[in-house]
C-alpha cells in the first residue's frame, strides 16, 4: 500500500513477528528459570483465550479500549507529539458519557445512546485539546501536561461522581438507562452473559478512519507536515498551532471513545476510582508494538490484550502467576522497541534470502 510513502511493509511486519517470538521465548526462560512448564503456562493461556464462548468474547471485550487508546496515541505519534494523556482522556470520555447516560431519560435509543458516545468523545478530545493548546500557545511540553491532566481528570470525575451522580451511602451512580446502553443483548446471550458491545465494531470503523484521515485527506497531509518538520510546514503557509490543537482533539476523541464504551457498553456505571485504569499507559506500548500504524495498532491490541486476558488461564492451568505475562508482554515491546537487536538477528537470514533472488534473476 503506497499513499505518497510506504505506510506497511515487510520489515514492519516481520520484525514485530520476530520480536513476539522473541518476548515468548524470553518469557518461557522466566517460566523455567521459576520452576514452571512454559508449554503447559502457554497451552493453558490459549485454552483460556479459545475454549468456551464466554471467554472469547470476554478476549474482544478486553482488547476493544486498547484499540482505542492505541489509537490515540499512534495518532499523536503519526503527528509529531506524545499524547501521554490518552489516560485522562479516556476517564474524561466515561465522565461525559456517564453525565448523558444518567441524567437524561425517556430518549430513544437511536438518540440516547449516540448522544452520550458522542459527548464522551467530545470530552476526551477537548481535554486532549488543552495540551495541545499549552503546547501551542504556551510552548508547555506535551508530556508534562498530559501526566498532570492525567491526574486531574481523575480527581476532577470522582469529584463530579461523588457530588452529584452517586447513590447515597454508595460508591457508584445508578445504572445507565437501556435507552443509553451500548451493549448488545442478544449476543451477550449467545456468548453465556460475556460482555460484549458495540464499541468493538466502532474500534475497527476507527482503525479505517485513522487511516482515511492521516493518508487520504488534505488535513492529514498537514497533520503529518507539522509532525515532520513544523518550521517547513509554518513556511509552506501551515497554521502550525492550530494544526498542533487539531491533532491532539482527534488523539483525545478516540481516546474518549474508548472510556464512552467502557461505561455504556462494560459496566453501566461509573465508579468513586481510587485510581487511574491503566489503558492509557497500556495503549502507548500498542501503539509501539503496531509501528504508529492503524493496522498495526489493531494486531498490538489483540495481541496485548489476549496476553492479558489469558493470564488468568496461566494462573489456574499451571498455576504460574500473572506477572510473568507482563514479563512476556515487556520482553515483546523491548524487542520491538530495540529494533535494531531484532534486525542484528535477522540480518544473516535477509542475506541468505538476497542471495537467492540474486541467483533466480
Amino acid at each position: 500500500m503506497n499513499t505518497g510513502g510506504k505506510v506497511f511493509n515487510k520489515s514492519s511486519i516481520l520484525v514485530p513477528l520476530t520480536a513476539i517470538i522473541l518476548g515468548l521465548i524470553t518469557g518461557a526462560i522466566v517460566m523455567l528459570a521459576g520452576g514452571y512448564d512454559p508449554i503447559l503456562a502457554y497451552s493453558s493461556l490459549f485454552g483460556k483465550l479459545f475454549e468456551q464462548p464466554y471467554d472469547r468474547a470476554e478476549a474482544v471485550r478486553a482488547i476493544t479500549p486498547l484499540i482505542f487508546t492505541g489509537l490515540a496515541i499512534a495518532f499523536a505519534f503519526r503527528t509529531g507529539l506524545f499524547n501521554i494523556g490518552a489516560e485522562g482522556q479516556f476517564v474524561m470520555g466515561m465522565t461525559g458519557a456517564t453525565i448523558i447516560g444518567v441524567s437524561i431519560d425517556g430518549l430513544p435509543w437511536i438518540i440516547h445512546a449516540p448522544l452520550a458516545v458522542i459527548v464522551g468523545a467530545v470530552f476526551g478530545g477537548l481535554w486532549a485539546a488543552i495540551a495541545g493548546w499549552l503546547k501551542a500557545a504556551r510552548g508547555v511540553n506535551e508530556v508534562i501536561s498530559g501526566i498532570m491532566l492525567n491526574w486531574i481528570a481523575l480527581f476532577l470525575a470522582n469529584f463530579l461522581m461523588a457530588r452529584f451522580f452517586v447513590m447515597p451511602n454508595q460508591q457508584k451512580t445508578e445504572t445507565v438507562p437501556g435507552s443509553a446502553s451500548m451493549a448488545i443483548g442478544w449476543l451477550s446471550e449467545l456468548m453465556d452473559n460475556a460482555r460484549v458491545h458495540w464499541g468493538t465494531l466502532v474500534a475497527v470503523i476507527c482503525v479505517v478512519v485513522f487511516f482515511i484521515i492521516l493518508w487520504k485527506t488534505k488535513l492529514g497531509y498537514e497533520l503529518r507536515a507539522v509532525g515532520h518538520n513544523p518550521d517547513a510546514a509554518h513556511y509552506a503557509g501551515m497554521n502550525v498551532n492550530r494544526t498542533l490543537m487539531k491533532s491532539m482533539f482527534i488523539s483525545g476523541v478516540f481516546a474518549g471513545l474508548g472510556g464512552a464504551f467502557e461505561i455504556l457498553g462494560v459496566f453501566g456505571y461509573q465508579t468513586v476510582m481510587a485510581g487511574l485504569p491503566g489503558y492509557g499507559f497500556d495503549g502507548i506500548a500498542v501503539a509501539l508494538l503496531g509501528g504508529n500504524t492503524p493496522i498495526g495498532v489493531l494486531l498490538g491490541a489483540v495481541l496485548f490484550g489476549g496476553l492479558s486476558y489469558g493470564s488468568a488461564g496461566m494462573s489456574f492451568g499451571a498455576e504460574v502467576p500473572p506477572e510473568i505475562v507482563r514479563i512476556v508482554i515487556g520482553s515483546v515491546v523491548f524487542f520491538v522497541a530495540a529494533h535494531g537487536i531484532v534486525k542484528f538477528l535477522l540480518k544473516p537470514f535477509m542475506a541468505r534470502r538476497a542471495d537467492k533472488r540474486k541467483e533466480a534473476a
